[in-house]
């Protein structure tokens, strides 16, 4: 009788690729073996895998514009404020303050050849560019005390009238809003070597007169300045006690606190993020500083009241080199930068 021989299974590199399939024998054939399901060369007749589906255009763009779409389209026309006020123009003063730039008649081209640091040099050995920025270091050591003392205090006690305080605001909120121009004469008017000041004085009145004494004037811008944003910092500081919770006050009377130790211990730590804000602002306004020292003295007396942004005006407009007046402005922003993040890094540190 005939017997079958049956074959070993083979071994090897073609044997070792094919994959044991669960449920058949290791020797079999291909053709026992279950059809496959992975992808194949040839024709298939089955379903095929559906191609990936689309998102909706609504859904893109809610991915590309993240969890809140409607705070970032509300606020693109600010972003787009910022963009077109400020750093369009602080990018174009950055190009100016490396270049040998001047003004030229419309329609003229005219190369202006890169100089690298030179406008810089020029800046920072002049001593009236030194004199302006130390005048602004004497105007914030006035200024910002000055403002947080006088506007905790009102702020304190606006928060204790019970009756007009509607009334007390906005008397506190005028001379924020009025002009400069306005309440600079009230000033030149009061200060002046005949003024109202001198004449309350009388032999008390300093020689020479406010506005002509280099020891003086920067002292009186400061106090103008304070006196004029007063109000808008004491609305502030009413919006940061009305967020600091009554228990405290509460919690703290019945321990014993006197006013000083609630003042102390309870309103100073709530307004902390507010007096941070008071002062950031202060630093701010400071490098806008302008109109004072230019409607009260022009810069003078021999630039005692000189600020960079008054220098500016005179080195790009009235003197002609914007570019000279470019890398004042270069150096007047790092600054306040410098300061604004000195400001934030102590708040951070006492918090």
């Amino acid at each position: 009788m005939r017997t079958e021989r049956s074959t070993p299974p083979r071994s090897g590199p073609l044997a070792e690729a094919r994959p044991h399939v669960e449920g058949t024998s290791p020797g079999a054939t291909s053709a026992e073996l279950p059809p496959t399901t992975g992808p194949t060369t040839g024709p298939t007749t089955g379903p095929s895998a559906p191609p990936p589906r689309r998102l909706p255009r609504g859904r893109r763009l809610q991915r590309w514009l993240g969890e809140n779409p409607l705070g970032v389209v509300l606020s693109a026309p600010y972003v787009a404020f910022v963009v077109v006020v400020f750093l369009v123009p602080f990018g174009f003063g950055l190009w100016m303050s490396v270049h040998d730039f001047f003004f030229t008649a419309p329609g003229v081209a005219v190369p202006h050849p890169f100089v690298g640091a030179e406008n810089f040099r020029e800046v920072l050995s002049d001593p009236l560019v030194r004199q302006a920025f130390l005048n602004l270091l004497v105007y914030l050591v006035i200024n910002i005390p000055l403002t947080l003392a006088l506007g905790l205090a009102l702020a304190t006690a606006l928060q204790a009238v019970v009756r007009g305080r509607t009334s007390f605001r906005v008397a506190y909120y005028i001379p924020y809003v009025t002009a400069s121009v306005a309440t600079l004469a009230v000033w030149i008017f009061a200060f002046s070597g005949n003024g109202v000041v001198n004449s309350l004085l009388g032999g008390l009145s300093p020689e020479p007169s406010w506005l002509a004494n280099r020891s003086l004037i920067m002292p009186l811008i400061a106090v103008y300045v304070t006196w004029k944003n007063l109000g808008f910092f004491v609305l502030l500081l009413v919006a940061g006690l009305h967020n600091i919770p009554t228990e405290r006050y509460e919690a703290a009377s019945i321990d014993g606190a006197n006013a000083w130790q609630r003042f102390r211990d309870v309103t100073l730590p709530g307004l902390r993020p507010v007096i941070s804000l008071v002062v950031l602002l202060s630093i701010i306004i400071t490098g806008q500083l302008f109109t004072e020292p230019y409607l009260l003295t022009g810069g003078g007396p021999d630039g005692a009241s000189m600020t960079p942004a008054l220098l500016m005006y005179q080195e790009g407009i009235q003197q002609g080199k914007p570019d000279v007046a470019a890398a004042v402005g270069v150096l007047l922003v790092l600054g306040v930068m410098v300061l604004a993040l000195l400001s934030r890094r102590v708040t951070e540190r006492e918090s």
